[in-house]
């Protein structure tokens, strides 16, 4: 039976907002809100954290929700997910989801309906669309990563994991998206910068800090808040 491996990256080292993941969030930290939103998948998770002296505090965070984690290189995140796998026994055809950890709102039943579609259309690699900047997750077989690993050639295909296989091997392969009824891609609940985690903690608050709400829910909250709507087009304005 095939085993889903649940990679996230993550870091201490961000350029634009250094130490984001254990930013304070809901009495939590970024990271420890991202888990409690994927609890169901707790037992398939592995945090690939760097090996550059600054993880400790991902680690800590790991340790103490009994979470995986694996030690890679900082710059080569290909790298980093391909030996996470392979150190927790992945084989030829289980499933690897990457997901990274600048998403704490990223949403459980969104990622299980990647996966459901991603077997369903017998894709080698599938990602999401129209969802809010924040809500992605792709989804490959371990043999893929590994073919990656080995063949990718420039330092994006390496920083980035995936563009081998949607880019550079994308005529090889069978590429699927799983589609968001709805486009709602227009806003952006990722956390890159300030303004980012002004928009996230104010999401939460409109939650009452609750972490079990459904994508639908948030959606609703998105549309109807507009101070969100302000953060997101001064943030698109800059980028």
């Amino acid at each position: 039976m095939k085993k889903i491996f649940l990679i996230i990256q993550a870091r201490m080292t961000s350029t634009r907002l250094p130490k984001k993941v254990v930013l304070p969030l809901s009495g939590k930290t970024v990271l420890e809100v991202m888990m409690e939103r994927l609890e169901p998948f707790k037992d398939n998770i592995i945090i690939a954290t760097t090996n550059d002296g600054t993880q400790q505090p991902i680690i800590d965070i790991c340790q103490k929700h009994n979470l995986k984690y694996y030690e890679g290189d900082t710059q080569n995140v290909l790298s980093r997910y391909y030996e996470a796998a392979l150190a927790f026994g992945a084989k030829e055809d289980d499933i690897i989801v990457r997901c990274t950890s600048d998403c704490p709102l990223m949403d459980k039943e969104i990622v299980q309906k990647t996966i459901d579609f991603f077997i369903s259309s017998k894709a080698d690699y599938t990602h999401n669309s129209g969802f809010p900047v924040g809500i992605s997750a792709e989804v490959f077989h371990f043999s893929l990563l590994q073919e990656a690993y080995e063949k990718a050639q420039s330092d994006y295909e390496k920083e980035h994991v995936t563009p081998y296989m949607y880019i550079s091997s994308k005529d090889k392969l069978k590429i699927t998206t799983f589609k968001s009824e709805k486009d709602e891609s227009n806003y952006r609940i990722t956390l890159d910068e300030i303004d980012d985690y002004k928009a996230i903690q104010e999401i939460y608050k409109l939650f009452d800090c609750r972490t079990d709400f459904s994508y639908q829910e948030l959606v609703q909250k998105l549309h109807e808040n507009p101070y969100i709507h302000a953060i997101n087009a001064h943030v698109k304005q800059k980028t």
